[in-house]
């Protein structure tokens, strides 16, 4: 698995960076090392913990975060938490957060964000965001015939289908076996684990070094390209 679902590293991560960039029309995104989102796997819940398993959307499921690249590769999986698990404690649960395995230094991942930034800064995101979504669809439009109803098996045995669905899907991606966007039929399940985090949920030390990080993006991304000559010919302060 070490093998197929991993971090880029050298040039291989400056593509990434750079094809992010590409996706988000902006280079305030080259420095993107991939996004992370997370999405609810249907199971059949042990009865002793059937309310853990439980989700915001009322049904029982597992969930996955996984960081994606441009291509809507899986870089890395965190599989297996209950449903009623807040997503921003998976986050913190998982190891590439607990031993800051990835991004490098320098670099930065992109997720959902609540909240009023700027709206051009939130529709560039959107477009670079929207991969590992599509990730997650397609997928399960894969494998169809595993995802199409709740998994009936032992949790530990559904993450192992889980992950090795991404493997198969990464390496199809890797053999250019692509599925037709039109195709994907992703459900509202897969931005299911896409929830405002609320202030206990956050590490108010990371919540403000990351805030100060999405400001400075923000801020490139919403600086004008260049200055149209025109705008020059004339005096607006009249």
């Amino acid at each position: 698995m070490a093998q197929v679902i991993c971090f880029p590293t050298g040039q291989d991560l400056e593509m990434v960076g750079a094809c992010f960039a590409r996706l988000a029309r902006s280079p305030a995104f080259r420095r993107t090392a991939g996004s992370i989102d997370g999405c609810h796997i249907r199971v059949v819940p042990p009865a002793a913990e059937s309310q853990d398993y439980l989700n915001r959307k009322l049904f029982y499921s597992v969930q996955m975060q996984a960081i994606c690249d441009h291509r809507g590769t899986f870089l890395n999986l965190f599989t297996g938490y209950p449903g009623s698990v807040h997503d921003a404690r998976v986050l913190r649960l998982s190891d590439v957060y607990v031993h800051r395995q990835y991004p490098p230094q320098g670099w930065f991942l992109i997720g959902d964000v609540q909240g009023a930034v700027q709206a051009r800064y939130n529709a560039q995101l959107s477009k670079a965001r929207g991969v590992v979504e599509r990730a997650f669809g397609v997928m399960k439009t894969r494998w169809r015939s595993i995802f199409l109803k709740a998994l009936e098996v032992q949790i530990p045995f559904a993450v192992e289908v889980i992950d090795c669905c991404a493997v198969l899907h990464n390496l199809c991606m890797k053999t250019n076996d692509l599925l037709d966007p039109a195709a994907d039929d992703d459900d509202d399940d897969d931005d299911d684990a896409s929830e405002s985090h609320s202030d206990e949920e956050q590490d108010p030390g990371n919540r403000t070094s990351a805030d100060g990080l999405r400001a400075q993006v923000a801020a490139a991304a919403s600086a004008p390209v260049a200055c149209i000559p025109a705008l020059g010919d004339h005096d607006y302060t009249k």
